[in-house]
């Protein structure tokens, strides 16, 4: 068996996530102390009690979801003697999740990635006035297709910077477009008269992943310069190329790309069977990234650790 360690993105934060963990080990209370101590931010008390209005914001849920990650993590290696090195071959996150991944092999600090995720997060609210951007899920849309209405609704434009491009390709039927209201809007609306069976408004703050987030990259690219990267125990698949790499200044640089480039999921899926691996290991998320895999590459067998029965289980397999 050989293993990638995968880490979700935004939406898969839920009030009384990593509570259960929390409770039951002492290794898991300590990750969410460092991170509070990081942010000078009570989060962990947000992530178990809401409200859920302030959890969503896109300042808290990026370091609440990194944090249940590794919370999974510490308690692996505490309580089952887990080593990410030597029971794995990589590991990749989706767009936040990077950070995570990137945390676990030992290329950020916890309380570097707690940070990065918080200026983050804020940068990518500010970037973009509310109300002025969207994100459409088209589903039943292959790659080609989305950015084919993404370049038509560009053209069509009477607005004077339209932007709409491709920023999640995240499964086989599931792409997302972002951009200029008005211009996503037209592009959802052509993908349905092009045969897609949904194009579904995202109930998202911002326009990720798109040339409008540009002020949110020269920011990040400020605070990443400021961190020491390590290189990683094990390679990361990047986000923007699908294509593993361990050193640090293209760490760095790709992270800064991320802010404005595409989500290259289902291709980073595609390239694990070529490097070697057979099987997923989600650190968190509720399967919101197994179910992703599933639907990329059926031969990939997965793992979903979320609770104490999950991990106990999974230990059993080391």
């Amino acid at each position: 068996m050989t293993r990638a360690f995968i880490f979700p993105g935004q939406g898969s934060q839920a009030v009384g996530m990593g509570k259960v963990l929390a409770d039951a080990f002492s290794s898991a209370r300590d990750v969410f102390q460092e991170v509070d101590e990081a942010l000078s931010q009570n989060l962990s008390r947000l992530m178990w009690e809401g409200p859920e209005a302030d959890l969503v914001l896109t300042e808290n849920a990026q370091p609440a979801i990194m944090a249940a990650s590794i919370a999974v993590l510490r308690v692996m290696q505490r309580e089952a003697g887990f080593e990410l090195h030597t029971h794995g071959k990589l590991v990749a996150g989706h767009s936040l999740g990077e950070y995570s991944a990137l945390c676990a092999a030992g290329a950020f600090s916890l309380a570097d990635t707690a940070r990065l995720l918080k200026i983050r997060g804020q940068a990518m609210q500010a970037a973009v006035r509310v109300g002025e951007g969207a994100m459409f899920a088209l589903i039943g849309a292959d790659v080609a297709l989305a950015e084919e209405v993404a370049k038509e609704a560009v053209a069509d434009a009477v607005e004077a910077h339209p932007v709409c491009v491709v920023a999640n390709d995240n499964a086989p039927g599931q792409v997302v477009i972002s951009g200029l209201k008005a211009t996503v809007t037209r592009a959802g609306e052509l993908a349905k008269v092009k045969g897609v069976k949904r194009a579904l408004p995202l109930a998202v703050s911002a326009p990720f992943h798109c040339p409008m987030m540009q002020p949110a990259a020269d920011k990040m690219a400020e605070a990443l310069a400021a961190v020491t990267i390590q290189p990683p125990v094990v390679p990361v698949v990047a986000n923007v190329t699908a294509l593993p790499t361990a050193e640090p200044d293209a760490i760095r640089r790709l992270l800064v790309e991320q802010v404005t480039g595409r989500v290259r999921w289902r291709e980073s899926v595609l390239s694990f069977r070529g490097l070697g691996v057979d099987t997923t290991v989600e650190f968190g998320g509720n399967k919101v990234l197994t179910g992703m895999v599933k639907r990329i590459d059926r031969d990939l067998a997965n793992v979903s650790l979320d609770t104490p029965a999950d991990i106990e289980a999974f230990a059993r397999t080391l």
